[in-house]
C-alpha cells in the first residue's frame, strides 16, 4: 500500500487529497495517514495542507524498494526487489537467491558492496551511497551458447539509461564497458549456472559510478562518474529504473531471435572504437588491428594490416587513441 501511495504522489503535480487516496485504494483516512507517516520517516518530504491533501516535495537520496517499484515501468524486471544497506556482492546475493528459487526478474541492489567484482576477478570499487550497484536473476528459455550475448544487451541498456537519466552521451567498449569521454563509468559482470547444455539461471551484475566525487589514484585516469561529467548529481533511482526499462525492452527483442540481428546496428552506433586501431590481447599474445562493428553473434569484426578480417570470440580488447582509456 505504501508503494501505491508513493506512486500516486509521484504522478501528481499538485496536491492529492486524502479522500482520493481512500477511495482509490479502499482504505481509511487513518490508514493513509499511517503510510504517509512511514514515508516521512524514510526521508520523503511530504507537505500536507488541510482541504488540499498531500504533495511529494522531495525524495531521499537512498535506494528503497518502495521508491524503485513505484518508479518502474517494466512488466517483470525488478518487480521483486531486495534492497540492502551493505552486501558482499550483489551478484553473489542474486546467485544465492537464484539457488533458493528466486523468480525471473528478481533484483538485488545495495548502497555498498564490500567485495564487488568485475571481469577476470578484478575488484570493483563500490562507494557507499554514490553509485548504482545492482544484479538481477534471469531464467531465459534460450540456448546456452547464446547466453553470453546478454552482456551486450546490458551494455546497450546502460548506455541508453544514462542518456535518459543524466542526459549524457556515452559509448561502449566491446563487449560491455560503458565509457564517457573515454573513461569507464560502468562495468558489467554476467554469470550463469548450467547443467550440461541447459541453463539454470543467469545473473547480470551492473555497477554504475553515479555520484562518486573522488577516485583512488590508481584508477583516476581510467574512471569517471556521471556527477563528474554532468556537474550535478543524478537521481540514482531514476537511473536504475531507466536501465531496467531498456534492458527488459531489448531482452525481449533479443529473445525472439537469440542473436543481435535486431540490435546490432544500434549497438554499433555506440561502439567507441569503431574504425579505430585497437590492441587485441589473448593471454600472452597481442596484436594491432582495426576495429569494425559486431556481427549478429555479438562477435567483434576486426581487420589486420594485410586486410584480412576475423571475428573475435573471446579475449580482451584494449583501446588505443580513445582519450587514453586502456585496460
Amino acid at each position: 500500500m505504501k508503494e501505491k501511495i508513493l506512486r500516486e504522489l509521484k504522478q501528481q503535480d499538485g496536491y492529492l487529497s486524502g479522500q482520493e487516496l481512500c477511495q482509490k485504494f479502499g482504505v481509511s483516512r487513518t490508514a493513509v495517514w499511517k503510510h504517509i507517516k512511514a514515508l516521512r520517516e524514510e526521508g520523503y518530504v511530504i507537505d500536507s495542507v488541510s482541504n488540499k491533501g498531500y504533495k511529494l516535495v522531495q525524495c531521499p537520496d537512498v535506494l528503497c524498494a518502495e521508491d524503485i517499484q513505484s518508479s518502474l515501468s517494466t512488466c517483470w524486471l525488478g518487480r521483486t526487489v531486495k534492497v540492502m544497506r551493505t552486501v558482499d556482492s550483489t551478484n553473489l546475493e542474486a546467485r544465492r537467491l537464484a539457488e533458493q528459487g528466486a523468480a525471473h526478474g528478481t533484483l538485488v541492489t545495495a548502497e555498498e558492496q564490500t567485495s564487488g567484482r568485475g571481469r577476470r576477478g578484478r575488484s570493483w570499487i563500490s562507494v557507499p551511497g554514490q553509485g548504482v550497484w545492482m544484479s538481477f536473476v534471469l531464467r531465459p528459455d534460450i540456448e546456452l551458447e547464446n547466453s553470453s550475448m546478454l552482456t551486450l544487451v546490458a551494455a546497450l541498456a546502460v548506455e541508453k539509461g544514462i542518456k535518459d537519466a543524466a542526459g549524457i552521451d556515452g559509448s561502449i567498449k566491446w563487449p560491455n564497458d560503458v565509457l564517457i569521454n573515454g573513461e569507464k563509468v560502468c562495468g558489467i559482470l554476467t554469470e550463469l549456472s548450467a547443467q550440461m547444455d541447459e541453463l539454470n539461471y543467469i545473473v547480470v551484475g551492473i555497477g554504475i559510478n553515479a555520484n562518486i566525487d573522488h577516485f583512488p589514484e590508481e584508477v583516476r585516469d581510467k574512471a569517471t562518474s556521471l556527477l563528474a561529467e554532468a556537474g550535478e548529481p543524478v537521481d540514482r533511482t531514476r537511473l536504475l529504473c531507466q536501465v531496467l526499462k531498456h534492458f527488459e525492452q531489448d531482452y525481449e527483442i533479443f529473445r525472439k531471435t537469440e542473436d543481435f540481428s535486431a540490435l546490432m546496428d544500434e549497438y554499433n552506433s555506440f561502439l567507441a572504437h569503431y574504425g579505430q586501431e585497437i590492441k587485441v590481447v589473448r593471454g600472452k599474445d597481442e596484436y594491432i588491428c582495426r576495429s569494425g562493428g559486431i556481427n549478429r553473434r555479438g562477435e567483434l569484426t576486426v581487420e589486420d594490416s594485410l586486410g584480412r578480417t576475423q571475428e573475435i570470440f573471446s579475449g580482451e580488447v584494449s583501446i588505443r587513441g580513445i582519450h587514453g582509456y586502456s585496460v
